[in-house]
C-alpha cells in the first residue's frame, strides 16, 4: 500500500521568489516536512471558491486533511465584530476551509487542526473565538510578536484522541503563536488540552476516528513527530479499511 495523502490547506497572498513580486499560493515547508518524515505524501490545496460537490471531490481523494495555521477567521462567521487587533480577513479560504471541514466530517476524513485550524474547526461546528487573548490576561505571553514563538508546557486531558496521539500527558515546550483562542465549544466537540492559566489549547470530535485539532504548532518542533504521525497512522487504517 503507498503511503497516505495528506491534503494540507494553505495562503494565498503576495510573495516573492527570484524576481518575481506577486501574489502566490505558499505554506511554510515545516508542514510539509512534518508530513513527510510521519511517512505521509503531503498535498498543497490552495486557496479557491469551491462548492460542496468539489469539496466531497477532494475529501474522496485524500486520506487525511490538515488546516493550518494562518490569519484570523473572520468573526462574523461567529456573529462577531472584528476587534481592533484582528487580522484582515481573507474570505476565500475561510469559505474553502469551512466547506472542506463539513465535506471531510460526513466522510469522517482524518483531520489535524494547527492553531488557525483548531479556531476554524470550533467556528465550523457553531463555536466563538476570544478574540483578543491580551484583553483577558493582561499581556501578550501567546504572541510575542515578530514571529517569536511562546514554548509552554501543556497539560493533555486522559481519555482523549489527543492523550491516546502524544507521548505524555504534558506536551513539554510547545510552540505558541495565538493573539486568539477557543471560546464557546463547537458542537460535538470536547476540550482536550489546556494551558496552565486554562486557554483551552486542544479540542477535538468527539465520537470521531480522529478529529483533533490543537492551538500549539507542531510543525515548528519536529523533534517530536507524535502529531503527524497520530494524523499518518489513522490515514492509513482508514485507507486499509476501504
Amino acid at each position: 500500500m503507498s503511503n497516505p495523502l495528506i491534503g494540507l490547506t494553505s495562503y494565498r497572498q503576495r510573495g516573492q521568489t527570484g524576481v518575481w513580486d506577486t501574489e502566490m499560493a505558499m505554506l511554510p515547508a515545516f508542514y510539509l516536512e512534518g508530513v513527510s518524515r510521519a511517512g505521509g505524501v503531503p498535498v498543497i490545496i490552495p486557496p479557491q471558491a469551491i462548492g460542496q460537490a468539489d469539496a466531497a471531490e477532494i475529501v474522496s481523494r485524500l486520506d487525511g486533511l490538515i488546516i493550518c495555521g494562518g490569519r484570523d477567521v473572520d468573526s462574523t462567521r461567529y456573529g462577531q465584530a472584528p476587534h481592533p487587533n484582528a487580522e484582515d480577513a481573507d474570505s476565500v479560504r475561510d469559505e474553502m476551509e469551512d466547506t472542506l471541514l463539513t465535506a471531510a466530517i460526513k466522510a469522517e476524513l482524518p483531520l489535524l487542526g494547527i492553531c488557525r485550524g483548531a479556531q476554524m474547526l470550533n467556528v465550523n461546528r457553531g463555536g466563538t473565538l476570544i478574540q483578543h487573548l491580551p484583553d483577558v490576561l493582561g499581556d501578550n505571553r501567546y504572541q510575542l510578536g515578530g514571529g517569536v514563538f511562546t514554548h509552554m508546557d501543556l497539560n493533555v486531558l486522559p481519555g482523549t484522541k489527543l492523550s491516546q496521539s502524544v507521548s505524555s500527558p504534558v506536551v513539554s515546550g510547545a510552540a505558541l503563536y495565538h493573539h486568539q483562542a477557543i471560546d464557546q465549544l463547537g458542537e460535538g466537540l470536547v476540550v482536550s488540552s489546556k494551558s496552565p492559566d486554562g486557554v483551552i489549547e486542544g479540542i477535538e470530535l468527539e465520537n470521531y476516528p480522529f478529529g483533533v485539532a490543537v492551538q500549539w504548532h507542531p510543525e515548528q518542533t519536529l523533534d517530536n513527530l507524535d502529531l503527524f504521525k497520530a494524523l499518518v497512522a489513522a490515514a492509513k487504517a482508514r485507507r486499509g479499511a476501504k
